[in-house]
């Protein structure tokens, strides 16, 4: 159970520890970065005027750039995994409810986004405040896609979201493009499957982490 439970805190905190699944792009054996060509966060800003209640609702997860460590050398296959966005007040925090698969089994993951001062950035609290993660909604149509950026110290993580299991190329391409920003190319960009995804999960399998 512990195990289980490490496991889902580690993908839902932006740092996936998943092995791609086949789709439209090809992983390649990542290359040694040159650490003083890398890009901060800062560089990518929230965008602007976001209108957070237009986000509420459900978002299929669709792809992950990230050089997390687990990502890049564990074994794990992803899963169809879903997050639910609940809004409440503009100064309540956003209530994040995740559906993912391990082991053939859902299981639903409850958390809070903090909000800020920052129009479109939020905060996910750790139990200290170096495991705290940053995170800002980059772009959105609300209706189609949302690309989100995840930080936790220096290490970062940016997701693709659609309202429906796909979105068009232009989109897939304008994430990619991002990712080269903070220097990551197609071989630590991840698919997730289009398919499996859990409509709910029983109570001996709901995470509460607010």
């Amino acid at each position: 159970m512990q195990l289980r439970v490490c496991f889902l805190t580690l993908v839902l905190l932006g740092l996936s520890i998943f092995d791609p699944v086949e789709g439209r792009r090809t992983r390649f054996k990542p290359k040694p970065r040159d650490k003083s060509k890398e890009k901060t966060a800062e560089e990518i800003s929230p965008a602007k005027d976001i209108n957070i209640n237009q986000m509420s609702g459900k978002w299929y997860l669709l792809t992950v750039a990230s050089r997390c460590q687990y990502l890049l050398e564990k074994g794990f296959k992803v899963e169809g995994t879903t997050i639910s966005l609940t809004v409440t007040s503009s100064n309540s925090p956003l209530k994040i409810s995740t559906l993912t698969k391990l082991n053939y089994q859902c299981w639903e993951i409850q958390q809070n986004y903090e909000t800020t001062k920052s129009t479109g950035r939020f905060l996910l609290k750790g139990n200290l405040p170096v495991m705290n993660i940053e995170i800002s909604v980059v772009d959105t149509d609300y209706s189609s896609y949302a690309i989100l950026l995840y930080k936790r110290m220096n290490k970062i993580t940016l997701k693709l979201y659609g309202r429906t299991p796909q979105v068009p190329e232009a989109i897939v391409d304008k994430f990619e493009e991002l990712a080269k920003k903070h220097n990551m190319g197609l071989d630590v960009i991840f698919q997730f499957p289009d398919y499996g995804f859990c409509e709910f999960a029983d109570k001996e399998h709901k995470l509460v982490m607010t």
